[in-house]
């Protein structure tokens, strides 16, 4: 706000509040006293106590009238001057502005936990490809040149020539091996599970993107109590300044009026600062360039009555399903061992070529084997892997009744906490709304003179400290509701 001694009706307010305070100080001599001799004298009890005419009830009444006038007048002038709302000047040139639906959608497809998810996924799937590689035939081609120092003859049969050249076809055909094919099995089994643990990431990035985006809001909410409490303060030192250029006002009521414009500028910039980090904070859980702003609004989704939510929390939350698929895949893993203790069947088919041709190598030809392997001994290896397999398993099915328990604690906890936080948010706004008509009342009452500034400051300290708490249990029953949905399995 402008200086207020530069106004005109101001300069015009000092100059009528000097007379008026003038003539309330000592009455100006009639003609009737002039004609008749010197001025009577003061009363005895006027000169005892060596006191002044008191300056008229009228001449009182009609400054402060004036004075509220010209603030008045100034505010207006002011707040012209002023931008439209703290919002506006909480933009920042360029800066992108989301909603809740679209951060959510973009941390999905550029966070780096979401990139990492998917990638285990694909590895997961090339597992596969490597295990099942080896229930599949396998085909290799073999070519060999052998150089002797002299060829071989056993009489007139020549056995081996000098320069000789060899090759064949190597074909393996697994045709009994449920060891591999088990293998196979488990990895497929893998890639379930993984599927199933991408929707847990998908689902806690969700849960920490809705976060970061409600502390954006929540500071700019700050910000904007911060900017109205600056207003208030700013408005409150014109008024003492004022007072205090006019003659009527105080130094002390001044500096405190000051000092507490400075005290909430302090905060502004802190709040400021605060949200600049959250900012960054969301465009980087998003995977963006630079810092992200969000709109002011944000729409959830109904909460459920408790029982349903109990019964949603165990069919729809993803933590839940990937637990549940993981002691799935272990406890087949586990039944599965009995297949080390099986026989296994290979065939083999090699055709061939050799040149030149001996007395006991035709030319061309082919061989056909039948391997059959059946494991006795292995040093105690195949009971070893069975007791780990039972190990895994019982981990896993001890950590899926863990979670279960755990989803419906979350449950009920989101529930008190819902509760609490909505009636924390009504008392807030009950306080705030008595602060406000404190701070109104503690103003009137130090325009008409009745007290000093000390109870305004005081007020106004109130009133912020009660807005910001509004801010801050806005806030707190929207996590709460954030929780809620998370636990029951409704968001994202």
């Amino acid at each position: 706000m402008n200086n207020p001694t530069a106004h005109p009706l101001m300069l015009r307010f000092m100059l009528s509040e000097r007379q008026a305070r003038r003539r309330g100080r000592r009455p100006a001599p009639s003609n009737t006293n002039r004609r008749r001799g010197p001025r009577p004298a003061p009363s005895n009890t006027n000169r005892r106590r060596g006191r002044r005419p008191a300056p008229s009830n009228t001449n009182q009444g009609f400054s402060l009238a004036l004075l509220a006038l010209v603030l008045a007048l100034l505010a207006r002038t002011g707040a012209a001057q002023t931008p439209a709302s703290a919002a506006d000047a909480q933009q920042t040139p360029g800066l992108q502005r989301l909603t809740l639906g679209q951060a959510i959608q973009r941390a999905l497809a550029q966070n780096v936990t979401m990139v990492v998810a998917i990638e285990e996924i694909r590895r997961a799937e090339a597992l596969v490809k490597q295990a099942r590689a080896s229930s599949l035939p396998t085909l290799n081609a073999n070519g060999i040149y052998t150089h002797l120092d002299a060829e071989r003859r056993s009489g007139a049969f020549r056995i081996a020539a000098q320069d000789q050249f060899t090759a064949n076809l190597a074909l393996s055909v697994p045709l009994v091996v449920p060891q591999r094919w088990a293998q196979w099995s488990h990895a497929s089994t893998n890639v379930d599970v993984l599927r199933a643990t991408a929707e847990d990431v998908r689902r806690q990035t969700a849960i920490a993107v809705a976060r970061a985006y409600l502390t954006v809001l929540s500071q700019k909410r700050t910000v904007d109590v911060n900017e109205h409490a600056l207003k208030t303060a700013k408005a409150h030192y014109d008024f003492a300044h004022t007072r205090l250029l006019g003659g009527i006002g105080n130094r002390v009521d001044d500096v405190r009026a000051e000092q507490e414009v400075a005290t909430v500028q302090t905060q502004i910039e802190t709040s400021y600062a605060a949200l600049a980090r959250a900012r960054e904070a969301l465009g980087i859980l998003l995977g963006d360039q630079g810092p992200l702003d969000v709109v002011d609004r944000i729409d959830l989704a109904d909460s459920p009555t408790l029982p349903l939510a109990l019964d949603e929390a165990a069919r729809r939350r993803s933590d839940i399903a990937a637990s549940k698929k993981r002691l799935d895949a272990a406890e087949r893993v586990r039944k599965d061992s009995y297949t080390d203790y099986l026989p296994f069947l290979i065939g083999n088919v090699q055709p061939f070529y050799q040149s030149p041709a001996t007395t006991f190598q035709p030319q061309t030809g082919w061989q056909a084997q039948l391997l059959l392997t059946i494991p006795l001994y292995d040093g105690g290896l195949r009971y070893g892997l069975a007791d780990e397999r039972a190990s895994v398993s019982a981990e896993a099915r001890a950590q899926y009744e863990a979670l279960l328990r755990q989803a419906r604690s979350d449950v009920r906890i989101a529930f008190d906490s819902v509760k609490h936080a909505e009636a924390s948010l009504a008392a807030a706004v009950n306080a705030a709304r008595l602060a406000r008509d404190a701070l109104e009342l503690a103003s009137l009452a130090y325009r008409a003179g009745a007290t000093t500034n000390i109870e305004v400051i005081d007020a106004e300290r109130r009133t912020h400290q009660a807005d910001t708490a509004v801010a801050l249990a806005e806030d707190t029953a929207r996590q709460a509701r954030i929780d809620l949905l998370a636990a029951t399995g409704r968001f994202p």
